[in-house]
């Protein structure tokens, strides 16, 4: 099993649009072979020093089969879709793909 952190920078005042959309595609990803786990986080006002939060950033949480999963994630229909509906609303992606130790 492999587990995805995908942080997406959306621009500030779309996250809640984004959110909506990409939610709207949730039912299609945990319908793939090798999904286990797909949803969406956002940053909570904890008090915690070490917590670094922004509220535009929203944190994508996965859990993948294998990276061959993933990989036939990446490139279904489906997140082709996803991703030219909003890619005026994202600034920035960035991934890591782990593995439990």
């Amino acid at each position: 099993m492999i587990t995805v952190i995908a942080s997406i920078k959306v621009v500030p005042d779309k996250v809640v649009e984004f959110v909506k959309l990409f939610n709207e595609n949730v039912p299609n990803v945990l319908e793939e072979d090798g999904c286990i786990e797909y949803y969406p986080t956002v940053d909570i006002e904890t008090g915690l020093e070490v917590q670094q939060a922004d509220p535009s950033i929203v944190t994508i949480i996965e859990c993948w089969e294998s990276i061959d999963a993933l990989k036939d994630h990446l490139g279904a229909p489906h997140m082709a879709r996803y991703r030219e509906q909003t890619k005026e609303l994202v600034e920035a992606v960035s991934i890591k793909v782990l593995q439990p130790v």
